[in-house]
C-alpha cells in the first residue's frame, strides 16, 4: 500500500510521516505464571458433543467395546483442551487394566473443566460412586453416565460446540 509520500511504513503515525508519537501497538502477552489459567479458552480445541443415548446404544450392541473408545475419545478431547490430563491412551490403558477407576477419573476430570472456568461443578470424582458401589443397583453406571456425559456435553457447548 503506498500514499503520495511513498510506501506503507508501519512506524509511521496517524498524524503524518515522521511525527514523535508511533502508532499503538499491540499489547503483548502477559508473561505465563505457574498456575495461571484464562478465563476463556479461546483457541484451544473444543471437543466433540455425544449423545447420551447414542453411546449407551453403541457400548451395548458393542459389547462394551464402544465404551473403551468412548473413554480414549473424551480424555483426549479434555487434554488437548486444558492441556493437563490422563490423554486417551492412558485412560484407555487403564479403563483395560483397572477399569473401575474411570468412573472416579472422568467425572473429576469433566469436574475440572467447569472448575478451571470458576463455574460450579455439576460432576465430581465422588460421581463415580454411583458407578460402583452403585452396579449393585443395576441402574447406578447409567445415572453415573447420564450425568458424566451431559456435564460434558454442557461444557462443550458452553465453549462453541454444537
Amino acid at each position: 500500500m503506498t500514499d503520495a509520500t511513498g510506501p506503507f511504513n508501519p512506524e509511521a503515525t496517524a498524524e503524518g510521516r515522521g511525527a514523535a508519537t508511533p502508532l499503538p501497538q499491540r499489547p503483548s502477552a502477559p508473561a505465563v505464571q505457574p498456575g495461571y489459567q484464562p478465563a476463556h479458552y479461546g483457541s484451544t480445541p473444543v471437543g466433540k458433543v455425544r449423545g447420551t443415548g447414542v453411546v449407551i446404544l453403541l457400548s451395548v450392541v458393542t459389547l462394551g467395546i464402544y465404551s473403551l473408545v468412548w473413554y480414549y475419545q473424551v480424555h483426549e478431547e479434555m487434554k488437548k483442551h486444558k492441556g493437563t490430563g490422563l490423554g486417551g491412551g492412558i485412560a484407555l490403558l487403564l479403563a483395560l487394566l483397572v477399569g473401575i477407576v474411570m468412573p472416579y477419573i472422568t467425572a473429576a476430570e469433566v469436574g475440572e473443566l467447569f472448575e478451571r472456568r470458576q463455574l460450579a461443578k455439576p460432576v465430581s470424582g465422588l460421581t463415580g460412586l454411583w458407578y460402583f458401589p452403585g452396579i449393585f443397583i443395576l441402574i447406578g453406571p447409567i445415572v453415573w453416565f447420564v450425568k458424566t456425559n451431559g456435564a460434558l456435553n454442557a461444557y462443550w457447548r458452553s465453549v462453541g460446540a454444537t
